[in-house]
C-alpha cells in the first residue's frame, strides 16, 4: 500500500481546524484541492475518517483513533527527511572502499588521516583485495569505488590514474646486495627471489614488462601479498621483488630497498568507480580528497 502523505496532512489540517475552509488556508490549498486530498486518503483505506454536515465538521471513531497514529507518521517522516538532509548538508554518513592491500600501507593512511581531521564522524570500512577483486566490489555495489592496478576492466568501470609506483628489491642489511644503490634486473638471477603468484596482478604486469629481456629470474618463493614478502625478507628467507608502496617507513628498520633498473618497472593505481555513480556526501568528499593526491591531470 502506498503511503498518501498529502491525505494524511489534509486530515490532520481538518481534524486540527474544526472545518474544511480553516484547514485550506492553514495549508495553502484551495478547499476542493483539500476536499480531494482527505477522499483520495478515505478511498485508499476503505473507512470513513471524517462526518461533514452542512454545519459541523467531526472525526468518526476510527478517525479519532488514527488521528495521533497520523501525527506521528509525518512527524516521524519530517525528522528523517531533515536528517537526511544534514547529513547531505554535513557530508556525513559511513564510506566503503576497495582497495588493493599495498594501498593501505602508506598511501591510504595520510588521506584517512586528513579526511579524519575534516569529517571525524564518519566511519570508513576498508576492503583490501586483490586487483580484480577491487573491480568486482566497485562493480557489484560492495564498494562505493576502490584502487586497484591500472589494467582492462568492466565498461562500466571508469579508472582515474592515481600514482606510479615503482617496483624495488627489498633485501636485510645483512645480504650482499644490501649495499648497492641500484642494481639491474640482470643482477638478480644468481638470487632465489621471493616474488609474485601467477594470480598477483603485480606479477602478471611484472611478466609483461619483462618479456624479451632475456632474463632468468629464479622464483623460489611465490606469495600473493607484497606485505607476505616483506615480512618473510625480514626473517632472512630471501630477497623480494615488491612495489615500494609496500614498505611501511620504519616498520623493518633492518630492511633496505633498492630501485631496480634496466628496464626500470613501475604499476599505476587508478581510482576505480561505475560510470555514473552517484556517490553519497560523505564517499563523494572521500574520493575528491583521494583523487587530489593524484597524477596531474593533461589539461592541467
Amino acid at each position: 500500500m502506498k503511503i498518501d502523505t498529502l491525505g494524511v496532512q489534509a486530515f490532520i489540517a481538518i481534524a486540527e481546524a474544526g472545518s474544511f475552509n480553516g484547514a485550506a488556508e492553514a495549508i495553502h490549498i484551495t478547499q476542493t484541492g483539500l476536499t480531494r486530498r482527505l477522499q483520495n486518503l478515505e478511498a485508499l483505506l476503505g473507512v470513513r475518517l471524517v462526518e461533514r454536515t452542512t454545519r459541523s465538521v467531526a472525526l468518526t471513531p476510527i478517525g479519532r483513533d488514527f488521528l495521533p497514529r497520523a501525527r506521528r507518521l509525518l512527524a516521524d517522516l519530517a525528522t528523517a527527511l531533515t536528517e537526511i538532509r544534514e547529513t547531505g548538508k554535513a557530508l556525513r554518513g559511513d564510506v566503503s572502499i576497495a582497495c588493493v592491500p599495498t594501498a593501505g600501507v602508506q598511501y591510504l593512511p595520510r588521506i584517512i588521516q586528513r579526511y579524519a581531521a575534516l569529517y571525524p564522524n564518519n566511519r570508513i570500512k576498508i576492503l583490501d583485495h586483490a586487483s580484480l577483486r577491487v573491480a568486482e566490489a566497485v562493480l557489484r555495489r560492495e564498494a562505493e569505488f576502490g584502487i586497484t592496478l591500472v589494467g582492462t576492466h568492466d565498461p562500466e568501470l571508469v579508472g582515474v590514474p592515481l600514482l606510479k609506483d615503482r617496483f624495488v628489491l627489498v633485501c636485510r642489511d645483512d645480504h650482499t646486495l644490501a649495499g648497492r644503490k641500484k642494481l639491474a634486473w640482470k643482477e638478480l638471477e644468481p638470487h632465489p627471489l621471493i616474488f609474485s603468484g601467477l594470480e598477483s596482478g603485480n606479477r602478471q604486469l611484472l611478466d609483461l614488462a619483462l618479456a624479451g629481456q632475456n632474463l632468468s629470474l629464479n622464483s623460489f618463493y611465490e606469495v600473493q601479498r607484497s606485505s607476505t614478502a616483506v615480512g618473510l625478507v625480514a626473517e632472512g628467507v630471501g630477497v623480494a621483488v615488491v612495489p615500494q608502496l609496500a614498505m611501511q617507513k620504519g616498520a623493518y628498520p633492518r630492511l633496505r630497498v633498492i630501485p631496480l633498473a634496466g628496464p626500470v618497472v613501475s604499476r599505476t593505481l587508478v581510482l576505480l568507480s561505475r560510470k555514473g555513480a552517484y556517490l553519497t556526501p560523505a564517499a563523494q568528499a572521500l574520493y575528491d580528497l583521494i583523487r587530489g593526491t593524484g597524477l596531474p591531470r593533461k589539461d592541467s
